[in-house]
């Protein structure tokens, strides 16, 4: 009897919160809705808490708002999902101060979500508290747990996120070989509170397969490599991985021989690819396609590739961008999905996310209209964290992350630089609340 009138009490109190939740309107700004759909407006968008009520046009729709609601006057603004980072690292090594400088830095530029490749969980994780229940100002993290063959913790980066503990046997980082009980493994994974499994490295075909087979049996996505040594391409996109990163990877399926092992990688074989699309290539992305396989390109890797490359002439780049964007830009005509991701930051006296370069370079080099790059940080970054995304997109029933620009970034991507107002689960960070000096040694890498 008690536990029932307990229970009722709550009810009644979840009531009346979710009835004090003051209405927000965002008024006659025009809509950049992340779907790839061309500006409509003038757009009104209803958010109440957290999630966006209602979305109209003109005057389509017209009642009666409460009166403590508040009203946005964002007349001559454009307005767009916020922005997705599909491959970043907060915590390799953990340097909280760094970490949530770069955060802070993406947030205000309008970055409301971001996908972690796998780190040291153990921060990552009180991160990602951190940023859901608003006591740092910060995109909401989906961190995954790593798998990877014995031999890649060898990798000195494995120790730095792994301190106090072994390297390949921590529930965040796990080494995997045909003795491991999977079961266990993807349990202990999930446990972390991790969004996904991640598989990097140095696993053959088939274990892929079957961790992903497990993964999934356990209602978890797995976000892999392109390739994961020896594991091929088509063996990691045969497996039903969720997710794969790195677009050159793929070239590594009409490389010979393939790469036996991670840190045994040669340079991949440019002249096989041919010229024009190359048709190996082109049967992968249409798996992909198939599959719902979303790719997470990175063009950001490989500038920063050739730019160390152009400053010391020995030290061969695996890819180039030319190589790159030649592949994405043969995966976005295929149809595939493709996510917007940096696996690196912008320099840290730029006032702005490194994600803003990711879509320049999608534009500059790949063939993508403006659009199509908005598109790949919001509805495709979304899908590349979860098939069912409830963010991403502009639409009752959304996550409310919603970035405002003064200028229109479906004419010019750069227009992304006139940021004026980021709004994350429904909370409003304005750009001139923002200092980028006041964080700029924290962003400096030791």
């Amino acid at each position: 009897m008690i536990k029932s009138a307990a229970l009722a009490v709550f009810a009644l109190l979840s009531a009346a919160a979710a009835q004090a939740e003051p209405y927000v309107l965002y008024k006659d700004a025009i809509l950049i809705d992340g779907t790839g759909a061309p500006p409509k407006g003038p757009a009104t968008i209803l958010v109440k808490g957290e999630r966006i009520e209602r979305v109209w046009f003109g005057n389509e729709l017209a009642f009666k708002l409460p009166p403590d609601s508040k009203v946005v006057d964002a007349t001559g603004l454009y307005v767009l999902p916020g922005l997705i980072n599909s491959h970043e690292h907060l915590a390799t090594p953990p340097n909280r101060p760094f970490a949530e400088a770069q955060l802070k830095r993406d947030l205000y530029g309008g970055v409301t979500g971001q996908r972690d490749m796998a780190d040291d969980l153990r921060q990552v994780a009180d991160l990602a508290r951190a940023s859901r229940v608003g006591e740092i100002p910060a995109p909401d993290i989906h961190y995954a747990a790593l798998m990877a063959g014995p031999d890649f913790f060898k990798d000195p980066r494995t120790h730095a996120v792994s301190a106090g503990a072994t390297p390949g046997r921590t529930p965040w980082m796990q080494a995997i070989d045909a003795r491991t009980d999977l079961r266990t493994a993807v349990t202990l994974a999930r446990g972390t509170s991790a969004s996904a499994i991640k598989v990097y490295a140095d696993l053959p075909g088939a274990r892929v397969k079957a961790i992903v087979a497990e993964a999934h049996r356990q209602g978890i996505p797995v976000w892999a490599h392109a390739a994961v040594f020896p594991a091929k391409p088509s063996e990691v996109i045969a497996s039903g991985a969720d997710a794969l990163s790195h677009v050159c990877m793929l070239a590594y399926e009409v490389s010979d021989p393939v790469p036996g092992a991670y840190h045994d990688r040669a340079p991949v074989d440019e002249a096989r690819l041919g010229q024009g699309d190359n048709p190996v290539i082109g049967k992968l992305l249409g798996q992909m396609k198939a599959k719902g396989t979303v790719l997470d390109a990175t063009l950001f890797v490989y500038e920063g590739l050739d730019r160390r490359a152009a400053a010391n002439p020995k030290a061969k780049p695996y890819c180039t961008l030319a190589v790159a964007a030649r592949l994405t830009d043969q995966a976005r005509r295929a149809g595939v999905t493709i996510s917007a991701g940096t696996d690196g930051f912008s320099p840290p006296e730029d006032p702005y996310p490194g994600l803003y370069q990711e879509l320049d370079l999608l534009v500059k080099t790949a063939g993508f209209t403006p659009l199509q790059a908005i598109q790949a940080a919001t509805e495709g970054g979304a899908k590349s964290i979860t098939r069912d995304p409830d963010f991403g997109t502009i639409a009752p029933g959304k996550l409310a992350n919603l970035m405002f620009t003064a200028k229109d970034p479906s004419a010019d991507i750069g227009a992304l630089r006139t940021v004026v107002l980021t709004v994350k689960r429904g909370v409003a960070y304005p750009r001139s609340d923002y200092d980028p000096k006041a964080d700029l040694a924290a962003r400096k890498e030791d």
